[in-house]
């Protein structure tokens, strides 16, 4: 049972609905963000043009989340229009990680601290990092004495702490394939358990499902990893892996499939507490944006995005259980 305060406790109720669901919107996104905007042959957008999606995004589909999650960088003026009933969660860590060097290592933003997110309207501190469990001992143990540190930070202002994991296989950089599926419950479920240890101080874990659901039997038409069974009971050892709170990211998957996958979870006996969901439900409005203008956005973003977000709450609402079980 996660023990908070009575700050922590008021701070994730903002973030949540009046049943203890948390269904939030990401878009914290910022160098994939900017990939987007350019592949959409409009790199002379450039950081204002980020900047502009961003507040559209909270400014129109915020009425039908819980909370945004931002980034310091580029997303408080979106978080300045965001509807008064939305939380907000912002990130702390660097976007991305450097790629000539081995591990995956993360990395703060040096001109912020907790303290300092908190004073910008912070509800929760997000905080993004890559794991393998079976990667290099002093790899990880600088990750586990990193995560320490934030968590203690948090600790300190009194404020929620989402610790967002993303799993991967330093021996193979193909996280879409066949043969990192097959490891992947190993990866995912090792790392919540590690996380979910006491000395970590994290209050709700952000994880990816246990599965490449792209590889479940009945929901592809190529070649299968997973029988149903398989794929059911990954879902719920991931569920009995933490006594925390855990809410299921959305990867980029079609917002279709995302939903189906929580059915699927809901189904297999995972107690998990909400989502945070980000390119599922925005992407697609990243071309007319683009090529169109702000009012193409916009457009987009009340039709389909509103649509997107709506069609998940209703399946929330069937499938995740309320975070108040396991706090108090």
């Amino acid at each position: 049972m996660l023990q908070l305060t009575s700050n922590k406790m008021e701070a994730l109720k903002r973030l949540s609905d009046e049943n203890g669901v948390i269904g939030a919107l990401a878009i914290d996104q910022r160098g994939s963000l900017k990939k987007m905007i350019a592949s959409g042959g409009a790199s002379h957008v450039g950081d204002e043009g980020i900047i502009t999606f961003k507040e559209l995004v909270s400014k129109e589909l915020t009425p039908y989340s819980t909370a945004i999650l931002l980034d310091p960088e580029y997303g408080l003026p979106a978080a300045k229009v965001r509807d008064k009933d939305s939380g907000l969660l912002v990130a702390y860590e660097k976007t991305g990680y450097d790629a000539t060097e081995v591990g995956r290592l993360p990395d703060l933003l040096p001109e912020w601290s907790v303290k300092r997110l908190k004073e910008a309207g912070a509800d929760a501190i997000k905080f993004l990092l890559y794991y393998d469990v079976d990667e290099d001992e002093k790899i990880n143990n600088y990750k586990h004495v990193y995560m320490e540190r934030v968590g203690s930070e948090c600790v300190a202002e009194d404020i929620p702490f989402f610790l967002e994991i993303v799993t991967y296989d330093a021996e193979n950089d193909d996280v879409k394939g066949k043969a990192y599926a097959k490891v992947k419950p190993h990866k995912v479920i090792g790392a919540m358990k590690e996380f979910s240890k006491l000395q970590y101080y994290v209050d709700v874990l952000k994880v990816e499902v246990p599965v490449n659901m792209n590889y479940v039997e009945g929901y592809t038409e190529g070649e299968t990893v997973y029988s149903k069974e398989e794929a059911a009971s990954f879902f719920k050892q991931q569920s009995d892996a933490t006594q925390l709170p855990f809410i299921f990211l959305s990867a980029g998957v079609s917002a279709k499939l995302f939903q189906e996958t929580l059915k699927f979870a809901k189904e297999s006996g995972s107690t998990f507490n909400g989502v945070l969901c980000g390119r599922a439900t925005w992407k697609d409005g990243v071309a007319p944006f683009t090529s169109n203008g702000v009012q193409a956005g916009r457009d987009w973003l009340q039709d389909a995005g509103k649509r997107n977000i709506e069609e998940l709450n209703l399946v929330l609402n069937e499938t995740a259980s309320s975070w108040f079980d396991k706090a108090n």
